[in-house]
């Protein structure tokens, strides 16, 4: 990215504090990605992880990433690599399954100290998607381990074992391996108009800003020099969501997080995210989950 990208505003979500706090310093992350979509949602805006590497494996179902300026559209089995601090976003089908796992990049940086430095450090610091449709038999091996390994990690965080600690970061290596191995066969990616990019960065960057004062979609427009239906070309093209969807996203996210995180009353959090009635707040709440604010605590708890 740009300097420029750079000094705008994007979230940086620390799934030790943002979702998961009994996992708060753990360098090694593991959660089923249904889990993860119950919490962030499958149609995810642009956040990042700083100093985390992310890898999503989709096992079915279409996908599409953005990841900086590139954007990956792909069906499943598919797995996608984030490098740490880079901006991404995403959509998964409503019945996709599969694992998300976050990795502090000191584990990167032991992985390259310990002889892996030219076999490892390109293709662990770009953004990758790949798929298994077409693999050739070779590949189709290490795309095998693949998966495997990211089952023994699942089981692994589940349980308590012998040297768990030892043995997640022994499958982590491997892992990282075969997909090193599989970069080669990364997806073809679309790449986002340098100038699209920075006004959908600013339109974040105004989200984050205003929300709390339910700025109408012309506010931002205007504030933005764009018309709307620019905005809404400029979304749907980075994002697949509408300028109007993003906003109140960022608002049940906001909402979300408050309900788990906080003991305030649903009214409170209601009068917190600027809302001025009650009553439409638990509207809007389950307008868009599908649950009342009350169904969604009990379900984090």
């Amino acid at each position: 990215m740009s300097d420029a990208s750079h000094s705008e505003w994007i979230p940086n979500i620390i799934l030790g504090q943002d979702y998961d706090r009994r996992y708060l310093d753990a360098p090694i992350h593991y959660d089923v990605l249904e889990n993860l979509a119950v919490f962030f949602g499958r149609d995810m805006p642009v956040h990042r992880h700083a100093q985390y590497l992310q890898i999503h494996y989709i096992d079915r179902g279409e996908l599409r990433f953005h990841i900086d300026d590139k954007i990956y559209q792909a069906q499943g089995p598919a797995l996608v690599l984030t490098p740490p601090s880079v901006p991404h976003s995403f959509l998964t089908c409503v019945d996709a399954c599969g694992h998300v796992l976050t990795l502090h990049q000191s584990l990167i940086w032991q992985l390259l100290k310990e002889g892996l430095k030219q076999e490892l450090e390109q293709q662990l610091n770009r953004a990758l998607c790949i798929t298994a449709d077409g693999l050739g038999e070779k590949e189709s091996v290490y795309w095998k381990t693949v998966v495997q390994t990211l089952e023994a990690i699942r089981n692994e965080w589940s349980h308590v074992y012998p040297a768990k600690d030892l043995a997640l970061q022994t499958l982590v290596r491997l892992l990282l391996i075969q997909i090193s191995r599989l970069s080669a066969r990364e997806a073809v990616s679309t790449s986002v108009n340098n100038d699209d990019l920075r006004a959908f960065r600013q339109f974040s960057s105004l989200i984050q800003e205003h929300y709390r004062d339910h700025w109408q979609l012309r506010d931002y427009t205007s504030s933005l020099g764009l018309s709307e239906s620019r905005l809404h070309q400029i979304c749907q093209r980075i994002a697949n969501r509408s300028p109007k969807k993003i906003i109140h996203d960022h608002l049940v996210q906001e909402a979300k997080r408050l309900l788990t995180f906080s003991n305030l009353a649903s009214s409170d959090i209601c009068y917190q995210l600027g809302f001025s009635d009650p009553a439409y707040f638990s509207r809007f709440f389950k307008r868009h989950t599908g649950l009342t604010a009350q169904q969604f605590r009990q379900q984090q708890h």
